[in-house]
């Protein structure tokens, strides 16, 4: 049994889609010029690196860094906790015990990750 209908089909669809050219999308000046400051911010921050000369003793230096990124630690635990007193109160308001008992585990997680270092600090003696 031959379906003659689809095969008509068939070949319309074949010769739309070689006839079908792509031509790129217009850019307009506003986001050609933002294009154009991107491209020269990321050009700037990989060909123009600085060198920095470390001062003083080695482990000073580890050790500042160190704390440096226990204070971002510090911070984002700082963010998590006040997310969970959000999340608890929410919940409190709208009767959600399930909503609840994401507060209190983000405001467990937040307090834990707020005092990383102390308890880093306590295991490690």
């Amino acid at each position: 049994m031959r379906v003659t209908g689809f095969n008509k089909l068939w070949k319309k669809d074949k010769k739309k889609k070689e006839k079908k050219e792509t031509t790129p999308m217009p850019m307009k000046a506003g986001s050609r010029r933002a294009f154009a400051c991107y491209a020269i911010l990321v050009l700037n921050l990989c060909m123009g690196t600085i060198y920095a000369y470390a001062a003083g003793d080695p482990l000073s230096v580890v050790n500042n860094l160190s704390t440096f990124i226990f204070s971002l630690i510090r911070a984002i635990g700082l963010i998590l906790l006040g997310f969970g007193i959000v999340q608890v109160g929410l919940s409190l308001k709208s009767h959600d015990p399930s909503q609840r008992a994401n507060g209190f585990l983000t405001l467990a997680g937040g307090i834990i990750i707020t005092f990383a270092k102390e308890i880093l600090d306590l295991i490690m003696g």
